[in-house]
């Protein structure tokens, strides 16, 4: 099952609010269902987000085929749902540079955002456990934070794809998943893609997870990215960077895995990035809340990035 689709001139998303306890469908027909989607976390994920942009413009370009000034404002609501992931703004984008073509040009751009996606997945899962096993022996232990699996990325995922690849070969260690507070994408979502998948873990409050390290009972950290930085730098869900000073502590490799399209070296650093805040209602009702929804990781703690195309590995000094 994908995340996102594109199925009978609407799209198609798991409703990503209501798992694990409900598997349900939504189907979008219009922007507004779209971005109201977005930024009440149905959909997520960097990978994903990217596809929604693009089938949000072909959407767009159905619905205002006859009225080029809605259609721009329809494609600049798309990019602008989300502030801080690269992806969706970029895929919106994409589509958006084929509209002199006619809607369908439009649709055909955003099947080949979703075909190069879920073909992306594949490749990191693949370079994600080859490097894994170099760098942490034959069965790494590893913990994870957010949401990093299919539910993320269309199909399979990205660092939670890694997860899946070692599983496959029989090289998986065991799995630690970060709950990610406060609205619990490991605890929900990362747990469930894993039990679907048959694999054993266990879910740990976030601000377990340097202590465990330094029990030794993780090998690594690997988790995904929002945005990756011309110099480095990992934008990724709040509770990242905690992680990576601990694996920095504990002597841990700290690994990011993106595709290429999170890589956006027209950003210099996670200085430059706006960091979405999410207000108090989703930590409480009765205070004044700080409520990030990402953080900033100096590229100093990552020890490698795993892209689609390449290993990048920053704890040698190669550059993006």
């Amino acid at each position: 099952m994908r995340t996102i689709d594109w199925v009978d001139g609407a799209i198609e998303i798991i409703d990503q609010t209501v798992l694990p306890g409900e598997l349900k469908i939504l189907r979008l027909h219009t922007v507004g269902e779209l971005v109201a989607a977005i930024q009440a976390l149905a959909v997520r994920g960097a990978p994903a987000l990217g596809v929604a942009g693009a089938f949000g413009v072909a959407l767009a370009a159905r619905v205002h085929a006859d009225d080029p000034q809605a259609l721009a404002a329809a494609v600049h609501r798309i990019e602008h749902a989300r502030p801080t992931a690269v992806n969706l703004a970029r895929g919106a984008r994409r589509a958006a540079g084929v509209l002199p073509r006619g809607p369908q040009a439009v649709l055909d751009e955003a099947f080949r955002v979703r075909d190069e996606e879920i073909a992306a997945s594949s490749a990191m899962a693949a370079r994600g456990a080859d490097l894994l096993v170099e760098l942490c022996g034959a069965r790494p232990r590893l913990l994870t934070h957010c949401n990093t699996g299919g539910l993320a990325a269309v199909t399979v995922g990205t660092a939670l794809g890694v997860v899946h690849e070692l599983h496959q070969r029989g090289r998986l260690g065991g799995v630690i998943a970060s709950e990610t507070r406060p609205l619990l994408q490991g605890a929900r979502l990362t747990s469930w893609e894993l039990t679907q998948w048959g694999i054993e873990h266990r879910v740990a409050v976030d601000s377990a997870g340097p202590f465990l390290m330094a029990r030794g009972e993780v090998d690594a950290v690997i988790l995904g990215a929002d945005r990756i930085c011309a110099n480095g730098d990992v934008i990724n869900k709040i509770g990242s960077y905690a992680h990576a000073l601990g694996a920095r502590r504990a002597g841990l490799p700290f690994v990011v895995v993106a595709p290429e399209s999170t890589v956006d070296l027209s950003t210099p650093s996670g200085d430059a990035v706006p960091i979405e805040d999410r207000g108090a209602a989703e930590i409480t009702p009765w205070a004044p809340a700080a409520n990030p929804a990402f953080d900033v990781t100096p590229h100093d703690l990552v020890t490698a990035i795993v892209t689609d195309r390449r290993v990048i590995r920053l704890d040698r000094s190669e550059t993006l």
